[in-house]
């Protein structure tokens, strides 16, 4: 999704193309919609090449990881989290991994809070979980009182308050959340 103040969304990089295949110069078009020649060409060779699809956004993620921790020192860092219950900054040292790499790989596998595992066994630690959506759902219920015109005893005071205030009752709020996890 392009922020707000992008120049160019699909339907402007769209428009591009078109002007530029009515037979307009490039660096025209580009000077007529506020865009570099650079990022015009860049356009227009996506479209040329990927047809409708090369308007569209892509995914900014790599993709591929060179320098990616490998696999086994990812098990070694879990495996130590679950049966030390060791911290980043305890794991890195032993391993010869930044304690930041170390709260990275245990983010992923979901081990980074000590609170989720299991004290005695270091198991991850499931609440409980639900086959379908609708099977558990929370209600709550907030009363809420209802201020009259004018203010309530806190702009009134305690007496002067009451007076304007009979008969005025609560407002429920009622919130159901479903919790299908």
């Amino acid at each position: 999704m392009p922020h707000r103040n992008a120049r160019l969304t699909v339907f402007g990089r769209r428009l591009l193309v078109e002007r530029v295949c009515s037979g307009r110069p490039v660096a025209h078009v580009a000077a007529e919609m506020g865009i570099s020649r650079a990022t015009a060409h860049k356009w227009i060779r996506r479209w040329r090449a990927e047809g409708e699809a090369g308007l569209h956004d892509r995914s900014s993620r790599p993709h591929t990881t060179p320098h990616r921790t490998a696999a086994s020192v990812e098990t070694r860092v879990c495996d130590l989290r679950q049966s030390r219950k060791l911290g980043p900054a305890r794991i890195g040292p032993i391993l010869g991994l930044p304690a930041s790499t170390v709260h990275r790989i245990l983010t992923r596998h979901r081990l980074n809070r000590l609170a989720w595992l299991d004290r005695p066994t270091g198991t991850l630690i499931r609440r409980y979980e639900r086959e379908r959506p609708g099977e558990l759902i929370h209600v709550d219920v907030k009363k809420l009182g209802r201020i009259p015109d004018g203010g309530g005893h806190k702009a009134l005071g305690r007496q002067a308050g009451r007076a304007t205030r009979n008969n005025m009752g609560f407002d429920y709020v009622h919130s159901a959340v479903d919790d299908h996890t």
